[in-house]
């Protein structure tokens, strides 16, 4: 199936895609979610492929338009580094084998970080086929104070990746995000 465009930021949707062959049906988890379709990794999926998710997003702002844009997912208004990622898996059946996962919040204040801290708790139950991971590596020359924050999400992402069997395939994509995919699906 040929698509008429891509709506992310760097081809995350198009990465996906061209991995999982145009997949049909899939499943994904976006955290950091934002905008329902500008800038968004996941609106082709759902909206031109049928992938079913979990939109997860801090800002209630985005809600209405998640409920009217992206009705076939489920929306989740919550700060990221909160969520008892086991129990919203459960109690969603979300697949233990899933295609997509997106941590993309701020790195600069840790809040990337402290997700995928949060999340780690999951990764030995759930594996996602592909990854895309913002850790905004770049902002580390911006300001003095974000340099250590955005360094050490860059180090401890990767270390948690590999650790969970997740092969990094492009690094530092525009200098914001690594791409993983897991070899075992």
């Amino acid at each position: 199936m040929e698509t008429e465009h891509y709506n992310s930021q760097a081809g995350q949707d198009k990465f996906i895609l061209n991995v999982l062959k145009n997949k049909k049906n899939g499943f994904f988890v976006e955290i950091g979610s934002q905008d329902p379709i500008n800038i968004n990794n996941t609106y082709i999926l759902e909206t031109k492929f049928d992938w079913k998710g979990i939109m997860i997003e801090i800002d209630q702002r985005w809600l209405n338009s998640y409920k009217e844009k992206r009705p076939d997912s489920i929306h989740i208004i919550q700060d990221a580094t909160k969520i008892d990622y086991l129990n919203l898996f459960k109690n969603n059946n979300v697949p233990k084998n899933c295609d997509y996962l997106q941590i993309d919040i701020e790195a600069i204040d840790g809040s990337t970080l402290n997700a995928l801290l949060q999340f780690e708790k999951v990764m030995s139950e759930y594996k996602f086929a592909t990854v895309t991971f913002e850790h905004d590596v770049y902002r580390k020359n911006q300001k003095k104070e974000y340099e250590k924050t955005c360094l050490d999400t860059h180090r401890i992402s990767r270390e948690i990746f590999g650790r969970y069997g997740y092969i990094r395939v492009f690094s530092d994509v525009n200098n914001f995000e690594d791409w993983y995919v897991h070899p075992d699906l």
